[in-house]
């Protein structure tokens, strides 16, 4: 039989599934939400980053690089920078997640800032390097900060509704989640 701990961290997997098909399907809706205004932030990345500060085993790697990309396909955007931007932020947050755990939200939220911000100007760069067509530098940056000023409200649901808390120092995972 399964123990709690390993279908805790399946039900999150699930989840996360759940919430990349759901913002997939509200995108396209043939809805023309996007001309002229502002563009809306990359909640799917928000969730992630959030899980990934809080319980990295929530975030299997592999599973998030797999909905990118069925994203990138689907949107037709160019496939496999997203989830290669998304490797590089996410492995460079669950290294300095274990020395953010004590620090107050709005450490995190600067670093998640400066995180996201490197892996938007790393994918220009990258895109440049090879000619490929972009969306203008105004409407990426736009995006960006509204991907930042979100945050904390996907912290919020993530901890107070979805109970994603951070472990505290000297927490083993899997003891705090039989517990």
């Amino acid at each position: 039989m399964t123990d709690r701990v390993t279908l805790l961290r399946w039900g999150f997997w699930g989840l996360l599934i759940a919430i990349s098909a759901g913002l997939l399907f509200v995108r396209l809706l043939p809805l023309d939400l996007s001309a002229g205004r502002f563009p809306g932030p990359d909640i799917f990345m928000a969730v992630v980053v959030a899980w990934m500060l809080r319980r990295p085993d929530y975030v299997p790697i592999l599973l998030v690089v797999a909905l990118i990309f069925l994203n990138d396909l689907l949107y037709q955007d160019i496939p496999a920078v997203g989830a290669l931007m998304a490797v590089i932020g996410l492995e460079m947050l669950r290294r300095r997640e274990v020395g953010l755990r004590e620090q107050p939200f709005m450490i995190e939220w600067g670093v998640v800032a400066a995180v996201l911000l490197a892996m938007l100007l790393a994918e220009r760069i990258f895109l440049t390097v090879f000619f490929v067509d972009q969306i203008p530098v105004g409407r990426a940056l736009l995006q960006f900060m509204a991907t930042v000023a979100i945050y904390p409200a996907v912290v919020f649901v993530s901890v107070f509704v979805l109970g994603v808390e951070k472990l505290q120092p000297g927490d083993d995972p899997v003891r705090s989640q039989a517990a």
